[in-house]
């Protein structure tokens, strides 16, 4: 979890110096090293096969790598949380930036399980909308910021490379919208640094739970 929280610093870090375009762009970068790995950690084709090999099913191996993610994302969302009120302004983004590349790794695994080819900037596309969330991303569709489902964006006819920044910077003001919701509702509870670190640890792994069951409504089964 360590590359995971070094690149969300980074994200972040960078993010109010750029243009929103830009920012959306360095977003992108590091989800792709999200999706492909990075030095040792695993990208999601490794970890959706660790999977399958122990689980013997592509639908147990989905449930398997939710469980493997939601863990990941507790066990960061509890150590980035620890410290109490010092460390309130630099923990959450790192936090944040942390969860959403384990999520999305997670995303891309249940997409290749399912079928999909994730090198595809389509279905890349649609791993990032999920990171959304399912309120999110319908409300988009419904206010027409985003043309339709991450199901038919990742089964377009083209890639959109339009498409591709709107997606990437709804993502990233998610994100910072994030920080500024974490902000207000774990401040209270870090005023008792270990109480702080059990609170992040339930709102990343919920997060990441409920963004996985998302994912597998997106992609449905393309295998035969």
């Amino acid at each position: 979890m360590g590359a995971a929280r070094d690149i969300g610093k980074n994200i972040l870090a960078q993010a109010p110096n750029l243009a929103p375009g830009a920012s959306a762009m360095v977003l992108r970068k590091a989800l792709e090293l999200a999706i492909d790995g990075v030095g040792r950690v695993p990208g999601a084709k490794s970890t959706a096969a660790n999977a399958l090999q122990k689980s013997g099913s592509a639908e147990m191996a989905i449930d398997a790598v939710i469980k493997q993610h939601v863990a990941m994302a507790g066990a960061q969302g509890f150590l980035t949380n620890l410290g109490g009120l010092a460390t309130l302004a630099v923990s959450i983004p790192a936090n944040v930036s942390g969860v959403a590349i384990v999520q999305c790794r997670m995303v891309a695994a249940i997409a290749h399980l399912r079928g999909y080819d994730i090198e595809d900037p389509r279905v890349r596309s649609a791993i990032l909308m999920c990171l959304l969330g399912e309120s999110n991303a319908k409300g988009a569709v419904q206010r027409q910021e985003l043309p339709s489902s991450a199901l038919a964006i990742a089964t377009a006819p083209v890639h959109d490379p339009e498409l591709d920044n709107t997606i990437s910077e709804k993502v990233l003001s998610n994100l910072m919208g994030q920080v500024g919701g974490k902000r207000v509702s774990v401040l209270a509870s870090k005023r008792i640094p270990v109480v702080g670190g059990g609170v992040g640890a339930a709102t990343d792994g919920w997060s990441t739970w409920t963004t996985g069951s998302f994912a597998k409504t997106q992609f449905i089964n393309r295998r035969r």
